[in-house]
């Protein structure tokens, strides 16, 4: 987790160059590497021991903004085995089921790596995060774009395991799982028995149907707490002094989100008490 992110740019930095219209290019630094561009060329020298923020200029002329690419910006770039989590939903995890410095959490489903780096990140150097994905194809493309986003290995804080997480799992007491497959409804078993008291499940479905089955199947595990089932939606702003509207264009749906505690081993969870139809009396 010691991979550079302030100061001077150096050789090996991952640089992200915008041009004037907004459009972005990731490149990594070396002694001798020239950005090539229909706009002109840009060697890598001139960037090489300039801080962030700073602007380059291509040999045609085009002015460019360069910074460190935010993981944001990063996993939404990053070549694909599988779909990606989008920031918006992978921001959402980290936050709603409280992913914190040191915590030991599990994920299954790990596609391209997205929510994999925001994981890692969140753990901090301390925490650890074991990653099951099903397909060798898929965990190839994750290991590689963890590792370039990261600088290298991260063999302290994350093991990648090829294989399903019901019939793989051998973690106890983990802090948090994260599901993101078609069918999470068929490991809250496995997940009810890998956390410890308190721990949180949350898992990431597509469709109203996977949404459904997977709050049923928490809710009828008798682990965990009522389940919380939600949704993010993003919408960007146009403001220029005072003509300020909101933008014609948004994130919309992406996938729905549900998460529930894990109880006391030997504990009922207290019924459900729903509002009587046709009254707005609180219970």
């Amino acid at each position: 987790m010691g991979f550079r992110r302030h100061g001077p740019f150096q050789v090996g930095d991952q640089v992200q160059l915008t041009d004037p219209k907004n459009k972005r290019h990731t490149i990594t630094l070396k002694e001798d590497g020239v950005f090539h561009t229909h706009k002109g060329a840009i060697p890598h020298s001139e960037l090489i021991g300039q801080p962030e923020g700073s602007v380059v200029r291509s040999s045609g002329g085009t002015q460019y903004l360069a910074f460190r690419h935010l993981l944001q910006d990063y996993t939404l770039a990053m070549p694909r085995g599988a779909a990606v989590i989008y920031p918006k939903d992978a921001s959402m995890i980290v936050g709603m089921a409280d992913i914190f410095p040191g915590a030991r959490v599990i994920e299954a489903g790990v596609g391209s790596g997205a929510l994999t780096c925001f994981l890692l990140r969140a753990v901090g150097p301390e925490g650890h995060v074991t990653s099951y994905e099903r397909r060798q194809e898929f965990a190839d493309v994750a290991a590689k774009n963890v590792e370039k986003f990261y600088g290298g290995p991260m063999d302290d804080n994350w093991r990648l395991v090829v294989g399903d997480l019901v019939a793989s799992i051998d973690e106890i007491d983990a802090d948090r799982v994260i599901l993101d497959m078609l069918a999470p409804w068929e490991c809250v078993d496995a997940a009810a028995k890998a956390l410890t008291p308190g721990g949180v499940i949350c898992c990431y479905v597509a469709t109203t149907t996977q949404m459904s089955k997977t709050v049923e199947a928490i809710r009828d595990h008798g682990c965990f707490t009522e389940p919380h089932a939600w949704e993010t939606l993003v919408r960007d702003w146009h403001v220029e002094g005072l003509a300020v509207r909101p933008d014609h264009r948004m994130i919309g749906h992406t996938g729905f989100l549900v998460s529930a505690r894990r109880m006391a081993d030997g504990v009922t969870p207290p019924p459900r008490r729903r509002r009587p139809k046709g009254t707005t009396e609180e219970l």
